[in-house]
């Protein structure tokens, strides 16, 4: 699980730094993929820590982006 999780976190952040077509929704779905490897890291130590950390990332994330998306439609 923790190689698995390793992959899923290195491919989800080259494509979120290097998306092919550059618009925001890919961007946000690359960050969701990277957050789901990171979760199956986590879950290797512990659940706990996973579901906390998992759910912080999504929040965070998600919040940042739909936030720069508006100011990119707003100008």
């Amino acid at each position: 699980m923790l190689v698995l999780g390793l992959g899923i976190l290195f491919i989800g952040g080259f494509s979120s730094a290097f998306p092919q077509p550059k618009t925001y929704i890919n961007r946000i779905i690359n960050i969701e993929i990277t957050s789901f490897g990171l979760l199956l890291v986590m879950l290797y130590y512990n659940e706990t820590l996973a579901l906390v950390t998992f759910i912080a990332v999504t929040v965070i994330t998600t919040f940042v982006l739909v936030r720069v998306i508006e100011r990119r439609e707003a100008a």
